[in-house]
């Protein structure tokens, strides 16, 4: 199952915060779509990322927006 978030217009921590939530709630390996306005996403949320064991699977510039895919880390905690 994909989800999608629109965080267009909110700025840092928020497109963060709310990709945050979003993953509590997500079985392993179900991937998510943020898209977001703010430029700083693009370094935050690959440092998220990082530091949370999930998989970042791309991400894209878009017509005023970016697009960056993840995947959700193993429940165990393990990274992918």
């Amino acid at each position: 199952m994909s989800i999608e978030i629109d965080a267009r217009g909110l700025l840092c921590p928020l497109p963060v915060l709310r990709l945050r939530k979003v993953l509590l709630a997500q079985p392993e390996g179900g991937v998510v779509r943020l898209l977001a306005t703010d430029p700083v996403a693009v370094i935050d949320v690959p440092h998220f990322c990082s530091e949370g064991g999930h998989q970042l699977l791309g991400s894209r510039p878009l017509e005023g927006h970016n697009r960056i895919y993840r995947r959700a880390r193993p429940r165990n905690g393990a990274a992918t």
